[in-house]
């Protein structure tokens, strides 16, 4: 894709599921590649396969919840690999539970991780592309966000306030060449989907109703979002901001 060749791409969550594929596909693409995760260790296994294919990719360490972490981590990557020209935000977290039977530590860890974390970055990053000249920022959200999912409350809460701080920051930015953008997957074949799975009473049972309820009738796979997301950091993307787009496989059909 047209303006891909050579920028610096940071991925939260990079170490598996989702994020691993993406950091391939902007490896493919000629990118460099900032691996971070919370887990260095799966970082480094992305990393690492991405080197060994010829790519060029690095693996970072940090806890998006922690401001102070990430601005050291964020400068380490400039030092290292340039000024970052596209942040995908995709680390997340859920817990499946029907809202009443959550207690506020749960909801606070569900915030810190799905909406403070992505703050976090953004505040740490958008500087740097907007003293560059311009920039693309993907936010994975969740169909969650735009029409609600029975047993993930705050979850999809925390995925609403993403769109909607999306919408406004591409709004605020969009004359300093900054383009903000959502996708937002329906149910994943990921670890993440399978951990929430293990929360419900039946996970076998919620997983086949997933799938019962997407027209495809099936889950998505990691491999389903990489296009999208190279796509929105291209510059063939260079007049779409502050847009949702739903890979779901029809689960949703929001204009």
């Amino acid at each position: 894709m047209r303006g891909l060749e050579g920028k610096t791409v940071i991925v939260t969550g990079g170490g598996g599921g989702i994020g691993r594929a993406v950091c391939q596909r902007f490896a493919e693409e000629g990118c460099q590649v900032a691996v971070l995760d919370r887990d260095v260790q799966a970082a480094r296994a992305t990393a690492e396969g991405i080197q060994a294919r010829g790519g060029r990719a690095r693996a970072y360490g940090a806890d998006i919840t922690d401001y102070a972490a990430i601005t050291d981590t964020v400068a380490a990557i400039e030092s290292d690999l340039g000024t970052p020209g596209v942040l995908v935000n995709n680390a997340g977290f859920d817990r499946f539970a029907p809202f009443l039977k959550t207690d506020p530590g749960l909801w606070d860890q569900l915030i810190a991780v799905n909406l403070t974390g992505a703050l976090n970055m953004h505040h740490v990053v958008l500087p740097r592309m907007v003293a560059a000249g311009g920039g693309k920022v993907v936010n994975v959200a969740s169909d969650a966000a735009r029409v609600g999912s029975s047993g993930e409350a705050v979850y999809a809460a925390c995925k609403a306030g993403l769109v909607g701080f999306s919408k406004t920051v591409a709004r605020e930015l969009a004359s300093k060449n900054v383009c903000l953008n959502v996708v937002c997957p329906g149910p994943t074949d990921t670890a993440l989907l399978q951990g929430v799975a293990a929360s419900a009473p039946n996970p076998e049972k919620l997983l086949e109703a997933f799938r019962n309820a997407v027209p495809m009738k099936r889950l998505a796979q990691p491999e389903d979002y990489p296009g999208i997301i190279a796509l929105l950091a291209s510059d063939d993307a260079n007049f779409i901001t502050g847009q949702v787009i739903s890979v779901s496989g029809g689960l949703t059909m929001a204009g």
